[in-house]
């Protein structure tokens, strides 16, 4: 079995990217920042610490202080792990909101699949979570409410880049109103040998398996050297809601559910085998869209707290 397999069969919840894969997008932010703006670091930095549950990430912290990280890289990890915090918090109904991680726009194949798909009003959804925090950073908020709304925004910016959480496939096997549910209904298999997982998860855990922080650094590392911020077109479009209705949507239409084309099972025991060269083709896909993951939060940040 090969070593994208192994990982991609490790257990996690069904978050959107797993929590190391929204480390890597905090790190690629941090990394873009310490290049250009610097002082949005110190800034977003002072607000985390009034964070509510800011003792959690002291508790990490001084846990990675054992493995000898040097002092100079806790920023870099308050980062990291302000883009996970928003899951880290799900058992917390204080903060918990789990309609926020996603939007379901309907891909049906047989219909016309060309035109843009529109918003519910008044949903509580991803688009609607983006705007809210960021209306709360930009306001005259606590700190201890902004450092809550600065992780959403982390964790949103992340999220909205998994072509899952934008989607929802509705066909005969998966009616309306659920569809498969971004995936997470749909079941697959990598390999012949190997468990069934559902496409949400195969497509979550492409980034990374391990919170190791050198890992996800250097993981972050790779995948900006890949992904060059000036070699990305795709960061004219800085609006939100197109991430999720341009971009997303149509990657999940395209190169998720391969135009309708991509075989799943309803029985979470036994999935469908993926095509032969599915696996290889997602990967750099999900790098390609953590990298603008990471430039676009790095931008979303200097604009909220300039």
């Amino acid at each position: 079995m090969t070593t994208l397999s192994t990982i991609l069969i490790w257990q996690y919840p069904a978050f959107a990217w797993n929590k190391a894969g929204h480390m890597v997008s905090g790190a690629i932010a941090y990394n873009d920042l310490q290049q250009n703006h610097q002082e949005v670091i110190k800034k977003i930095a002072a607000i985390l610490k009034e964070h509510p549950e800011y003792s959690k990430f002291e508790q990490q912290w001084n846990s990675l202080n054992k493995s000898n990280i040097s002092a100079e890289n806790q920023n870099l990890y308050l980062f990291m792990w302000a883009a996970k915090w928003p899951d880290e918090a799900r058992t917390n109904q204080t903060f918990n909101h789990p309609t926020w991680h996603y939007i379901n726009f309907p891909y049906q194949p047989s219909s016309s699949s060309s035109s843009i798909p529109t918003e519910i009003p008044g949903e509580e959804n991803i688009i609607f979570a983006f705007k809210k925090n960021l209306d709360i950073v930009q306001s005259n908020a606590t700190n201890s409410e902004k450092a809550v709304a600065i992780c959403w925004l982390f964790h949103l910016v992340g999220d909205v880049h998994q072509p899952l959480h934008t989607t929802k496939l509705i066909i005969n096997q998966y009616k309306e109103p659920e569809g498969d549910r971004g995936g997470t209904r749909f079941y697959i298999r990598v390999n012949p040998d190997s468990q069934t997982i559902s496409l949400h998860k195969f497509w979550d855990d492409l980034i990374l398996g391990s919170e190791n922080f050198q890992t996800v650094r250097n993981t972050a590392t790779k995948i900006r050297t890949s992904y060059q911020r000036s070699k990305l077109p795709e960061l004219k479009e800085t609006k939100f809601n197109n991430w999720a209705k341009l971009e997303s949507f149509r990657i999940a239409k395209q190169k998720v559910y391969l135009d309708g084309k991509l075989s799943g099972s309803s029985n979470k025991n036994d999935g469908k085998l993926l095509p032969q060269n599915y696996a290889a083709s997602a990967k750099p896909i999900a790098e390609r869209q953590m990298s603008l993951a990471g430039y676009r939060l790095a931008d979303v940040l200097a604009e909220a707290v300039r």
